[in-house]
């Protein structure tokens, strides 16, 4: 009976997914092969469900997405990054100074440990953050669910963002999208760059590898014109649907009933950082001459993943946004473990002994 529960949850999974991401595609809502997947995930999950999707799977959806990412990278990009140098490190900056401010007032108003706000406030890969405060101390459930409703936040925002200021150009690109195109060699080569790129990412212990490795050897062997990556359409929804199906699914009861005393600082913090990136995104605009929806999404809050998939059928400057999100996610990286350590020092409130 629990086997064949299973299976029904699995096509009922399959079944609503499938018919949210269809009517999310006829109303041009970006990211539809990924919305429809996490939005269906997250109902089913916090209604009970047990199922999972096998780690390896996101482990190569990753990979797949590292690919894209390649895919529309440039050399032009690093040029434009340079030349920009001074604002590009202001937006890096302030984003970690406006995480910092985010993680201290939650700890500071909340009855979160200091740990457990300071790595579930942080704006990098999710995955990352997730894996990483295990070994500092926080609470593993809590840190997840502070991510991953700020993926859900920034998701739902940037999709809604997006489909507002995609023009009738780009709409009519999106209809005319091949579903499936006749493959050839370069399918899989392709193939074989995220398998090996994937695998030495994850062998080497990097943070986000599987994802990384792929989409900085895939950049440099394109660039160079060693190989032409080709992900066709529907092998890239499969990899949107998985990412969705494993954010979605982390949103359990047991976890969510443990953040609900804390609920209202922890949206009012995600939310305050999501405003605090919108500011910024317009100063970029201004600065830089670039259209909104590049700014926005260059400064968005993560994650990596679904900033990556939202971005690809937006008609943006794709190789900017995610060179300033690589450039971001390294950058808390390398800050996370300090800045937690800092805060989860100093901003809890000192309590007085009743003795």
């Amino acid at each position: 009976m629990a086997k064949r529960s299973s299976i029904l949850q699995w096509v009922l999974l399959l079944v609503c997914s499938l018919t949210l991401s269809l009517i999310f595609l006829h109303f041009h809502v970006p990211a539809a092969m990924m919305l429809g997947p996490m939005i269906t995930a997250v109902i089913m999950s916090l209604c009970g469900t047990k199922i999972r999707v096998d780690s390896r799977l996101f482990i190569s959806a990753q990979a797949v997405l590292g690919c894209m990412i390649a895919k529309n990278l440039s050399a032009s990009t690093l040029g434009s990054l340079a030349a920009n140098w001074s604002i590009v490190l202001f937006v890096v900056v302030a984003t970690l100074l406006a995480s910092f401010l985010s993680g201290w007032l939650l700890v500071r108003f909340s009855s979160l440990p200091g740990t457990t706000g300071a790595w579930g406030s942080s704006p990098g890969g999710a995955a990352a953050m997730v894996a990483m405060s295990e070994d500092y101390g926080a609470d593993m459930r809590l840190v997840a669910f502070m991510q991953y409703l700020r993926v859900l936040f920034v998701s739902a925002s940037a999709a809604i963002v997006a489909h507002l200021m995609i023009d009738e150009n780009v709409r009519t690109v999106v209809r005319e999208v091949i579903w499936f195109p006749p493959l050839d060699r370069r399918f899989f080569t392709t193939l074989a760059l995220a398998a090996i790129a994937g695998w030495l990412g994850r062998r080497l212990r990097v943070p986000s590898g599987t994802m990384l490795f792929p989409m900085i050897i895939g950049a440099g062997l394109q660039t160079s014109e060693v190989l032409t990556i080709q992900l066709p359409e529907w092998f890239l929804a499969i990899a949107y649907a998985i990412i969705g199906w494993c954010v979605g699914l982390r949103f359990n009861r047991a976890v969510f009933i443990l953040a609900l005393r804390t609920l209202p600082q922890i949206v009012a913090s995600i939310l305050g950082l999501m405003v605090l990136c919108a500011l910024m995104s317009v100063a970029l605009t201004e600065v830089l001459g670039m259209d909104f929806l590049t700014a926005f999404l260059a400064t968005s809050p993560g994650g990596v993943e679904t900033v990556a998939i939202i971005a690809a059928g937006s008609g943006v400057d794709m190789s900017f946004v995610m060179a300033m999100q690589t450039l971001r996610l390294f950058s808390i990286l390398l800050t996370g473990p300090t800045t937690a350590k800092f805060i989860s020092r100093y901003a809890p409130k000192q309590r007085i002994s009743s003795s």
